[in-house]
């Protein structure tokens, strides 16, 4: 599976934006779905997943209430609106694919695809 990640960018603090990743290639019907970021120096972080079957949603305790994980299974993407940005969600923003399962939804490794990045920077 191969995913595309795009609208990431420059915004001041107290802005939206909007993520999205589209999946293409050996899709399945149902997969769980997730946000990842990594700001300088710091270690990649949970920040929302989504699940397959139900559509069942969970966040960090950093982004919960601002930000919000949606999907499309009809274009197989996934999107995260993000609100009330703060210049801590600098980072680069990776979503994350995962054809069977929800447990662990917040543990990278229990993902199978990744996508290639996008640069999501918040000003003061």
């Amino acid at each position: 599976v191969q995913l595309q990640a795009s609208g990431g960018g420059l915004v001041q603090a107290g802005g939206s934006l909007r993520l999205s990743c589209a999946a293409s290639g050996r899709t399945v019907s149902d997969p769980s779905m997730g946000w990842f970021r990594q700001a300088p120096g710091k270690e990649r972080e949970f920040v929302a997943a989504i699940s397959g079957s139900f559509g069942v949603t969970n966040y960090a305790d950093s982004v919960k209430g601002r930000f919000t994980i949606s999907r499309d299974f009809a274009k197989n993407t996934v999107h995260l609106q993000m609100t009330s940005v703060t210049p801590e969600d600098t980072a680069v923003y990776y979503c994350a694919y995962r054809r069977f399962g929800y447990s662990d939804y917040r543990a990278g490794p229990k993902y199978d695809s990744w996508g290639q990045g996008t640069q999501v920077t918040v000003s003061s």
